[in-house]
């Protein structure tokens, strides 16, 4: 597959980013070589292959998700500055 100017100018469109005129003429060359490498790496055999997801096959250990209280809203709000009996009260900061 070759670029062209127009192909090149597509792709920098649907990156969202700026390329200008001169800049494409040293593009078009470097991304047909990338295309050109890509294409040889799709002769390669990779039906023995498992795909990849992760670097290791280490599996995560995550523990159960137990709620559980592990201390009590009066210790939780005993060294707040102001509370309520069950809730820590703010300055309001939004503004209108």
């Amino acid at each position: 597959m070759n670029l062209d100017a127009k192909t090149i100018h597509k792709i920098a469109d649907l990156a969202r980013i700026h390329i200008d005129e001169k800049q494409v003429d040293t593009l078009i060359p470097e991304m047909n070589k990338i295309l050109s490498f890509m294409e040889k790496l799709n002769e390669l055999d990779t039906s023995n292959v498992k795909p990849l997801v992760y670097m290791n096959e280490s599996v995560n250990v995550w523990r159960e998700d137990v709620v559980r209280q592990e201390i009590t809203t009066a210790d939780g709000l005993k060294n707040a500055a102001k509370h309520t009996d069950q809730f820590f009260m703010v300055p309001k900061i939004i503004e209108k």
